[in-house]
């Protein structure tokens, strides 16, 4: 079975860095990395502004590569959202899910979803991120805005500014993606596949509380990393694999 990865606002598959190999590796699986429509390998496409458009896309691309369904997920924050609306209206199609650091409603409102203190340095972002000039400036903010592993931090933003020069998301798919986000509202039933949520304590981006929500609504497996950021598949492979190997093993 293929495992297919999602991420959220406007990143793509590069941003996984050694993620997919890792993931590949331990459940001896092939892993396959999806774009949303504005990102990556379809940066020229413009982002539909609903959560249901991107999810059109991604079953798409699912036929389009010959995939046999159903798959297992792996998504995070706004793929994260895509994911759980597959798994609710196409049952058939997802075996398994795994959300990472993602919010919806109506288990979160807008001040959980997206923190307040993060309002003011997303907003700065928006004046530099139409210039690709400025990659290194806005993959910077946006470093510290969801990492807290820095340990490779030189080598990470260089390949993250690559990333954008090459595949520059426009400003306006950017606000697509996010309206797509902000107006999400999930089935308020669970998915009738088998889902873990992953989260992480110190995101400075998404509070982790939405997390904490949804897997007590749904009554689901739920493990928080204690110092990792937003990106948390950017922060701590190993404990994402280790949570994921212990939670296939109860198949």
């Amino acid at each position: 079975m293929t495992w297919v990865l999602l991420r959220g606002l406007t990143r793509e598959s590069r941003h996984w860095g050694d993620f997919t190999q890792q993931l590949a590796g331990i459940t001896g699986q092939a892993v396959l990395t999806l774009d949303l429509p504005g990102n990556g390998t379809l940066f020229a496409d413009a982002s539909p502004a609903s959560v249901n458009g991107l999810l059109d896309a991604v079953r798409l691309q699912v036929k389009e590569r010959g995939i046999t369904l159903p798959v297992k997920v792996l998504a995070m924050s706004l793929g994260g959202m895509v994911a759980t609306h597959w798994a609710q209206r196409y049952p058939s199609e997802v075996a398994r899910l795994v959300l990472v650091n993602t919010s919806m409603r109506p288990f979160s409102g807008l001040a959980e979803r997206l923190r307040p203190g993060s309002w003011l340095k997303i907003a700065r972002l928006a004046v530099y991120w139409g210039h690709v000039d400025h990659a290194e400036v806005i993959e910077n903010a946006i470093y510290q805005l969801t990492c807290k592993q820095t340990a490779y931090r030189a080598s990470d933003l260089a390949e993250w500014s690559h990333i954008r020069r090459s595949a520059p998301v426009s400003a306006s798919n950017a606000l697509r993606q996010l309206w797509a986000a902000a107006r999400f509202t999930c089935n308020p039933a669970p998915p009738a596949c088998p889902v873990l949520v992953l989260s992480s304590k110190r995101d400075d981006l998404v509070n982790p509380v939405c997390s904490t929500h949804l897997a007590k609504a749904w009554q689901l497996p739920h493990h928080k990393h204690p110092w990792a950021g937003h990106d948390l598949p950017h922060d701590d492979i190993p404990w994402i694999c280790e949570r994921v190997l212990a939670w296939l093993a109860l198949e």
